[in-house]
């Protein structure tokens, strides 16, 4: 029989990534599918209406979740075994009928997105491998476009994107020698080497430090808006992701234990590659704790496993958790 779920605003129902044995169909509440756009890279939300279906591509192909499901209010929702689904389509024409238009339409728009990016294979060569770069940089993965960049300077010279791609290049090599390949993780890679010369980057370092400091001092409000005035600012993408996890953090230490799961669930949104994501979840997992949810506790302590690599310490913290909870 299927099985009524209920989450709070700001839950995540399943990752990206996630294996893929349920179908739900939303009753009420308000949900969005997030997922990555195949042509930009940029986050695409498409809502579920009460009365609709989700994640049945990923369950009836058995391949994994192309999407996170994140609810956006209090919201109620059934889970069908994939045999109970099967069994209610077959039962009603009218299911099948509303997938199919459902389908048909994310099948139209990927197919436009395909005809753009075959139209983009036929582009001048020079002029190609310049976007390469570019989307690299983009990206933030430096050490990428750096080469490139450097490929470019040396057939194309006298290109169109010459100029330009000098200074990308340029961009590329201070960003690499500062974080490193894909270790920025705000903004984009041009617009942090304008805003974040390196008298207001060590201005801001010492902010986010001495927040820290008041953060060991169990001054965890004070913390509170020291971090919010970093992520404010946004003066370096280095430090204002990292105060974007001490963020949630420190409402965490606060009991603001709801408010600490909807910050994390945005914070996701934003820096899908957060190098303290794992950590993250970790917080997310004693929220839910915290709050009474078991389930949800146990779901994030076993995703963060699942997320290789785990450092031994990750390891055995979030297993000690999952072992005080039975699971």
């Amino acid at each position: 029989m299927p099985k009524p779920f209920q989450y709070r605003t700001g839950s995540v129902i399943y990752f990206q990534g996630d294996a893929a044995d349920k179908i739900y169909i939303l009753q009420n509440g308000k949900i969005s599918l997030v997922y990555q756009d195949i042509e930009t890279g940029e986050d695409v939300r498409d809502s579920v209406q009460p009365g609709e279906f989700f994640g049945v591509k990923s369950a009836l192909g058995r391949f994994p979740r192309e999407e996170n499901a994140i609810t956006l209010s209090d919201t109620h929702i059934m889970a069908f075994t994939v045999p109970e689904f099967e069994a209610v389509a077959s039962a009603n024409t009218r299911i099948i009928m509303k997938m199919l238009k459902v389908f048909s339409n994310q099948l139209r728009r990927v197919h436009k997105q395909v005809s753009r990016l075959m139209a983009k294979e036929e582009e001048v060569p020079s002029d190609g491998l310049y976007n390469v770069g570019d989307y690299y940089l983009k990206n933030k993965r430096f050490a990428h476009a750096k080469h490139v960049f450097g490929r470019y300077l040396t057939y194309y010279p006298s290109g169109r994107y010459a100029i330009q791609a000098a200074k990308n290049l340029e961009v590329a090599e201070s960003s690499l020698s500062r974080y490193g390949n894909e270790q920025g993780v705000g903004g984009s890679a041009a617009g942090a080497a304008a805003k974040a010369p390196p008298a207001d980057s060590a201005k801001t370092a010492d902010a986010y430090y001495n927040a820290v400091s008041l953060v060991s001092q169990e001054k965890y409000q004070e913390a509170l808006m020291s971090f919010k005035k970093i992520v404010d600012a946004n003066a370096d993408p280095e430090w204002t992701a990292r105060s974007s996890f001490e963020i949630g953090r420190c409402m965490f230490m606060l009991k603001k234990y709801e408010e600490s799961l909807k910050y994390y669930t945005t914070m996701f949104t934003q820096y899908p590659k957060h190098p303290d994501i794992k950590d993250a979840m970790f917080i997310m997992g004693q929220c839910n704790e915290k709050i009474g949810r078991k389930d949800q506790a146990i779901a994030f302590y076993k995703k963060i496993l699942s997320m290789a690599p785990v450092d031994e310490g990750t390891a055995t913290k979030v297993k000690r958790a999952l072992s005080a909870l039975g699971a």
